[in-house]
């Protein structure tokens, strides 16, 4: 069966678990770099790992990060289409695997130099920017601070201690999800802290 033609895009790449500052500021940087130098592509967002079972690395699931990138652009005040990537956990079959979602040919904007190298190695164009406050705004870090306040009920709390390293409209939006609560009850451990 041939493969379904996806037009070409400004592509972020992500697991998005939570869509924090970070993430934002990555956007926000794509998307200026769109409207300069390829305004005629749309950015479509491509959200990694649908298909991993949910615990403390992966607790939220597809549905539930788009939800929280439609918070995040709203507040941005821009658009994007968002796509759904399971992982094959292969990857120098990767981008291959990936197009199919995503589309071929297109501009990947990354912060991460190992996923500039691999669309780079699979004929992209890649344009790496700047990462934005990688000590406070890692994906781990952010999770555990979440999981610190499972068990909060006051949200303006949860809002106070989040908004940090979290846009408003995305905690709000997990909130209004019950996103939070799950991580007490995802096991023992967790991301190592420090």
């Amino acid at each position: 069966m041939p493969r379904e033609i996806i037009p070409e895009a400004c592509v972020v790449l992500g697991r998005f678990q939570p869509v924090h500052r970070g993430h934002a500021s990555l956007l926000s940087s794509a998307e200026q770099w769109r409207e300069k130098n390829a305004p005629e592509m749309p950015l479509r967002i491509a959200i990694g790992s649908i298909n991993k079972p949910q615990n403390l690395s992966n607790p939220w699931d597809a549905i539930e990060r788009e939800k929280m990138l439609e918070a995040s652009l709203k507040e941005l005040d821009f658009n994007a289409e968002i796509v759904g990537i399971p992982d094959i956990d292969n990857p120098p079959e990767w981008v291959n695997h990936a197009e199919d979602y995503h589309g071929k040919s297109g501009v990947l904007i990354t912060s991460d130099q190992a996923t500039a190298d691999l669309y780079a190695s699979g004929g992209w164009t890649v344009e790496l920017i700047d990462l934005e406050d990688r000590t406070s705004l890692e994906g781990w870090r952010v999770r555990e601070t979440a999981r610190m306040m499972s068990t909060i009920t006051d949200e303006v709390a949860i809002v106070t201690v989040l908004s940090p390293t979290m846009q408003t409209s995305v905690i709000e939006t997990m909130i209004e999800m019950d996103a939070f609560r799950r991580l007490a009850f995802m096991g023992e451990g967790g991301e190592p802290v420090g």
